[in-house]
């Protein structure tokens, strides 16, 4: 089965390191070195580091860059200043999710970075490219030219800027990057993570990629596999496409609509969200904590007198809050906050209440 999953440029320190190797998007990456509790605290009150090389960084350019990505792309890049980074997303025509992902405005004129999900870079490259009709631009798939490493926790900058030398991150504000260079290759830094915790994603070239990550290894930062990964966005209110968006998902019942500015301007997918908000939600995305110490996974039901209401899209005991906590999928009848529910857990049902989807904050002020 592995010799049909892709590799990162990291996979052999992965192995070195006795990491527990698991497929993710269509690669075969860590899940965890020593535990994910460890490994998940770590990041909480010092620093971890991820390898996300796996994720997809695709490059729009051109006289209509802004234009086009600003059409295919629900927030709006109008205007922004160099070095700034949005989220949003990418919808088909009836409002449900191509992608979520992340927009850099590059330094150089009409340029965009785009930054996508692994498991859907193949499929963004090929929707973006089949949207370019009238539209003066070059779309670049630059994948697998790229290494990644997101250092995150409330030490990721002393080690930014104390061990790496990036002594401009410590200057970047949240959501923006610098360009650096590393030994002759293009670097970029940005103050960007999905943990919930400050942070840097680290973006070069393959062998720029190994070194850093030796570097902070020997420097004494964990490293940290895709469980604690999770484990971290699910406490911080964070978004796993195939979870809480999909192409079954549009962003307003995903409780996203402030990353779709439907009154700001047009783009794929902004019709349907109009209507959808005119004719009211049928369901949103809402967080759930138990009354006990079950512990709620995706795909159980959610119910409301033996009647079930919603679906978990992602449940766990919290390893920060020691609750056990999930958010679902629910019928917006039951969305207010401190409505009862319960959780189908096989064969029992555990009371619940409806809370807010994130469940953990941290000291980090954006």
């Amino acid at each position: 089965m592995e010799e049909n999953l892709l590799k990162t440029c990291l996979y052999d320190k992965h192995i070195a390191l006795g990491a527990q190797m698991s497929p993710f998007g269509g690669f075969i990456m860590p899940i965890q070195y020593t535990n994910i509790t460890d490994e998940h605290n770590a990041v909480r009150h010092r620093a971890g580091m991820f390898d996300v090389s796996h994720m997809g960084e695709i490059f729009v350019s051109g006289p209509d860059a802004e234009k086009f990505v600003n059409h295919i792309f629900t927030n709006n890049i109008s205007g922004i200043p160099d070095g700034k980074i949005l989220y949003g997303m990418m919808l088909y025509p009836n409002g449900t999710v191509v992608d979520d992902l992340l927009v850099y405005k590059e330094f150089e004129p009409n340029k965009y970075l785009l930054v996508v999900n692994a498991s859907n870079i193949a499929k963004d490259y090929e929707w973006i490219c089949s949207q370019m009709e009238g539209f003066d631009v070059e779309v670049v798939n630059a994948s697998d030219s790229w290494g990644e490493i997101a250092l995150q926790g409330p030490e990721a900058e002393k080690f930014a800027v104390e061990t790496l030398g990036l002594a401009p991150a410590a200057e970047l504000g949240f959501y923006t990057y610098y360009e650096a260079q590393w030994k002759g290759a293009r670097m970029v830094v940005s103050r960007t993570g999905y943990t919930g915790e400050d942070g840097f994603e680290i973006y070069c070239t393959h062998e720029a990629i190994n070194e850093i990550w030796d570097i902070l290894l020997q420097a004494g930062v964990a490293p940290c596999g895709l469980g604690c990964r999770d484990t971290l966005r699910f406490e911080a209110g964070l978004p796993l496409y195939g979870h809480e968006l999909s192409d079954e998902i549009t962003p307003l019942e995903a409780g996203l609509g402030m990353f779709a500015k439907i009154k700001e301007k047009d783009f794929i997918g902004r019709d349907a969200l109009v209507a959808q908000k005119e004719a009211g939600l049928a369901c949103k995305i809402v967080g759930i904590e138990l009354q006990d110490k079950a512990i709620p996974r995706a795909g159980y039901p959610v119910e409301v007198n033996g009647e079930q209401v919603g679906v978990v899209t992602t449940g766990y005991r919290s390893i920060s809050t020691d609750r056990s906590v999930c958010v679902a999928m629910v019928d917006k009848a039951y969305t207010e906050l401190g409505t009862a529910v319960e959780i189908r857990i096989r064969k029992k049902v555990f009371p619940g209440i409806v809370t807010k989807k994130r469940f953990y904050e941290t000291n980090y002020k954006k």
